[in-house]
């Protein structure tokens, strides 16, 4: 898993609550078997609507997502996951997660950033009013800002300026913090531990069962 410290990007506003995940990713694309090529389903029905906002072009490549509560709720499937890393979003941010989509960011290198609810509105205005700001998320010091646009900056869109800058703190335990900087997925937190296992190999009773 690749190791995740910063993302700076322009950020997409879903605003959206109660996302679940086969909004994120319908059922129909759960027979592939590969990790690739979910782009094209992730949020297949809504994106039939010219006007969603996957379909409006000040936020093509935008690599951050900015949702509603509960996004990633109902039936677990790593499909959801995939299918946004695919599409190209290194993080998601929202006040509250699924708990089983959320260990499946961690476990897959998706950033869940969990921050204040008072925060997403921030950045649902901030996206809004200027789709080419950047947002900084910090993931090592736990932080997520979004500096003053100034005329200078190439972000800048002519109309709308920055006012108050954003800086806010990210709810995220420092166990899953270690993972995503790190890059560790479960089978490397496995293999930390393959000294005892080797060892333990060695040693076991004859009599107990071979796994092959």
């Amino acid at each position: 898993m690749k190791p995740v410290r910063k993302i700076v990007s322009k950020a997409v506003p879903l605003e959206r609550s109660n996302v679940d995940t086969d909004q994120i990713i319908p059922a129909v694309w759960l027979k592939r078997v590969e990790r690739t090529g979910y782009a094209d389903g992730l949020f297949e029905a809504w994106r039939k609507d010219p006007d969603f906002v996957l379909n409006q072009s000040q936020y093509v490549g935008g690599t951050i997502l900015i949702a509603g509560s509960n996004f990633g709720i109902g039936s677990s499937r790593e499909h959801a996951v995939w299918a946004l890393q695919d599409y190209g979003f290194e993080a998601v941010v929202s006040s509250r997660f699924g708990d089983i989509f959320f260990n499946n960011c961690i476990s897959c290198g998706l950033v869940p950033v969990v921050v204040d609810s008072e925060v997403v509105d921030e950045l649902f205005k901030l996206t809004k009013d200027n789709p080419q700001a950047e947002v900084t998320i910090d993931v090592e010091n736990k932080l997520i800002s979004v500096v003053d646009v100034s005329p200078d900056s190439p972000s800048f869109t002519g109309a709308n300026k920055i006012t108050k800058p954003i800086s806010a703190p990210i709810h995220l335990d420092d166990f899953s913090i270690q993972k995503l900087v790190n890059g560790w997925d479960n089978i490397d937190l496995t293999l930390q531990h393959e000294k005892e296992i080797t060892a333990y190999e060695q040693n076991r009773p004859s009599w107990m069962v071979t796994v092959s």
